[in-house]
């Protein structure tokens, strides 16, 4: 009996001894020493402000399009008996070069025979005039002769008769010229539709061309940029002026520039896109030097477009990164703090932004990405650099 006890108490006396181990370790185990630290600050990368004088500029776009463009028209029919070498798409001409020549023979044959009517009524006002000249001294003594006797109504008819001959010499001979095709204006055809030997009849279009001797380009701008520009709706440039405006597109995978200028503003909103559009204009764009790898200025090409501004002076710059949703601008304080501000943006381009209030120059705008932040944080600047003054600060169409 005393043996059962004995052994159901033995593990019992096991467990209750290794508790008692257990709490007597626990008991006696140095206390490690507590050591709070504070919190690390926030690492950031910071640029200086700095205050400049700059030039606004204007980015927007357009497509290059012709200041002249027209249909070719024969004047008068007949069939086409030569045709000039650049009578083809691409092909170039010059002011009153006959692109074009209509059969003459039946216009020229026109003109002898209205040469010949009005040689005809210069002898016949001359005889008119001779057999008035006889009346009037043979009527000499007659008291008040008729203007039929004075033969004043033959001479008037003469005269009648001699003008309506040289009008229609007039007109033969224009018909004649009507034969040679040709444009008041220099440039490059773009579209033939007949070729030598046809028949064509007037008011046939046998052909397109532009004006080459300059191209204009629409450009929209929105309140902002219009603002930058610093002229008023209905601007027009005076003579040899205007805004000077840089083009750039690329052309056979490589970048080329051009230089125009703003000669005028719109008079009226666009209702739909609530937009300005100005026309810049560049002259002699197809004059290039092809040897020195220049680019005509191609109609049809659309280019992107840099419009020099008005200039402001005594603002603040800030890189672009420094500016943050709804105008506000972190700012590292001389102690290391987190300050946050808001801003009175003049404008903003992809690099730079200009400010009228809220950044002096000189104080440290962060330009990299923070979490949470926190008015008072602590602060780490990490890296810090000075912008230079940006000359030109673009506004780009959005």
């Amino acid at each position: 009996m005393f043996a059962r006890i004995k052994k159901a108490l033995l593990p019992a006396a096991v467990i209750m001894g290794g508790v008692g181990i257990f709490v007597v370790l626990q008991a006696t185990k140095p206390v490690p020493e507590s050591k709070i630290e504070p919190p690390r600050p926030t690492s950031v990368h910071a640029e200086a402000a700095v205050r400049s004088t700059t030039q606004l500029t204007v980015q927007t776009f357009g497509e290059v399009r012709p200041t002249v463009a027209t249909e070719i028209v024969a004047q008068v029919g007949g069939r086409i008996v030569e045709v000039s070498p650049e009578f083809v798409e691409g092909g170039r001409f010059a002011a009153n070069e006959p692109i074009l020549m209509i059969e003459d023979t039946d216009y020229a044959s026109a003109v002898q025979e209205a040469e010949a009517r009005v040689a005809s009524a210069q002898v016949d006002l001359e005889q008119a005039l001779a057999d008035a000249d006889v009346a009037r001294k043979q009527l000499a003594g007659v008291k008040n002769p008729s203007p039929l006797a004075l033969r004043k109504p033959q001479v008037a008819r003469a005269r009648a008769a001699l003008k309506a001959a040289e009008t229609n010499l007039a007109l033969a001979q224009t018909n004649l010229g009507r034969t040679r095709i040709a444009l008041p204006f220099s440039g490059r055809i773009t579209e033939t539709t007949v070729d030598l030997g046809q028949y064509v009849t007037p008011a046939k279009v046998v052909g397109r061309a532009f004006a080459s001797d300059r191209v204009e380009v629409r450009l929209p701008l929105n309140d902002s940029q219009l603002a930058a520009l610093g002229v008023p709706i209905g601007y027009s440039a005076p003579k040899n002026g205007g805004l000077p405006v840089d083009f750039s597109a690329v052309v056979a995978g490589q970048r080329y520039v051009w230089r125009g200028t703003v000669t005028r503003l719109d008079a009226s909103v666009d209702p739909t896109t609530r937009t300005v559009y100005a026309t810049a204009e560049v002259q002699n764009p197809y004059d290039v030097d092809f040897s020195r790898g220049e680019m005509p200025l191609a109609v049809g090409l659309f280019v992107d477009a840099s419009i020099s501004g008005r200039v402001i002076q005594d603002v603040v710059q800030i890189p672009a990164d420094g500016l943050r949703a709804g105008d506000r601008v972190f700012i590292v304080d001389d102690e290391g703090l987190l300050d946050i501000r808001d801003a009175d943006v003049i404008h903003r381009s992809p690099t730079t932004a200009v400010i009228a209030k809220g950044v002096e120059a000189g104080e440290r705008v962060i330009v990299s990405a923070i979490r949470n932040p926190i008015p008072g944080m602590r602060l780490k600047v990490i890296g810090e650099e000075v912008i230079e003054p940006v000359a030109e600060a673009s506004i780009a169409q959005n």
